[in-house]
């Protein structure tokens, strides 16, 4: 079971507050991401700087048109633990994933702005991707969630992050979510 942020830190319901005004929305998304590659960066991956109040990954996916890597800081949500030494499945892989979390939720909020975010259309050309999670590389594949299954997740992402329903209301589109699970 994921810990909710509001249960984890003290200053998290007034960071949710903030993170749900248009103003953070038209600032975050130039300093937020270029906070957290230099931190993670300068940290050797040990430390993402947003991720002192909700989980994140670095995701590395092919650029949908150029082909080339894309390194972006996201925050995500933490599906089911899959238990000491196994993964997603049962076993060993022996690659430094052992006691990994199963799946991750990554969310295309893009902050509530109008337009889908671009590492999302590069996950729908390139589902084979990597997460840096807790300065571990971690080969996965993501796939989009639709329909009921989006709904559920859709249900748990607004209690474990509630700022994401002032994203959707400010927007037309339907934020694509993601599950990324590890790559076998």
């Amino acid at each position: 079971m994921t810990t909710l942020p509001s249960r984890r830190r003290p200053g998290v319901r007034l960071v949710q507050k903030v993170s749900s005004t248009r103003g953070f929305a038209k600032i975050a998304p130039h300093v937020v991401p270029a906070l957290d590659r230099a931190v993670h960066r300068l940290t050797r991956g040990k430390v993402l700087l947003s991720a002192q109040m909700l989980p994140g990954v670095i995701l590395t996916a092919r650029g949908a048109r150029s082909g080339l890597p894309r390194r972006t800081p996201l925050a995500c949500m933490p599906e089911g633990r899959t238990g000491e030494g196994a993964v997603e499945g049962g076993g060993r892989r022996g690659d430094g994933s052992e006691g990994a979390v199963g799946s991750w939720i990554l969310v295309g909020s893009n902050f509530g702005r109008t337009d889908h975010p671009a590492w999302t259309a590069n996950l729908l050309a390139h589902p084979d991707a990597e997460i840096n999670w807790k300065g571990r590389d971690i080969p996965v594949t993501a796939r989009l969630l639709a329909g009921a299954e989006r709904d559920a997740v859709w249900r748990a992402l607004l209690e474990f992050w509630p700022p994401y329903a002032t994203y959707q209301a400010r927007v037309e589109r339907e934020i694509r979510l993601f599950r990324i699970v590890v790559r076998r």
